[in-house]
């Protein structure tokens, strides 16, 4: 996260933390005075909602908190295979940086390297090749050229 990011997120996260604050305070003050009503009166049952001046600080700080959130996430990856594979054959690792710079810490390379490196990978062109080649000589001449 840069520090535009981290700045906005924390900011929200204060006015939050003011609108819970302002929530629970608003909350004693009527049960505490609902219960002083309730001992002059016999019947006494007040309720109220929060102020709006409350509940309009608790959006906006969510709503800034969100947006901290949003500025400080890396760009989003390619969902298609094929594209991941163009890109980092396009780009290399430079492709794969966070927004501080620093290259992902979940960045593989090449998703196909894995397939390719396998040691029991058979290239069926190069083997169905070599049969052919094989034929062509015939099984005897085949012997006779290798060493032993």
């Amino acid at each position: 996260m840069t520090w535009i990011s981290k700045t906005t997120t924390a900011f929200g996260g204060l006015l939050l933390a003011h609108a819970c604050y302002s929530a629970r305070e608003h909350t004693a003050l009527q049960s505490l005075r609902t219960a002083t009503a309730a001992t002059l009166t016999s019947s006494a049952t007040a309720t109220s909602s929060l102020p709006v001046d409350i509940i309009i600080e608790t959006i906006i700080s969510t709503l800034i908190i969100l947006v901290g959130v949003v500025l400080g996430t890396r760009p989003l990856r390619p969902i298609e295979w094929r594209a991941w594979a163009g890109k980092i054959e396009r780009e290399g690792e430079e492709g794969f940086t966070n927004s501080a710079g620093e290259v992902d810490k979940d960045f593989v390379g090449n998703p196909f390297s894995t397939l390719e490196s396998r040691p029991n990978f058979v290239n069926i062109r190069q083997q169905r090749k070599e049969f052919a080649e094989w034929v062509q000589k015939g099984p005897g001449q085949q012997r006779q050229q290798r060493p032993q």
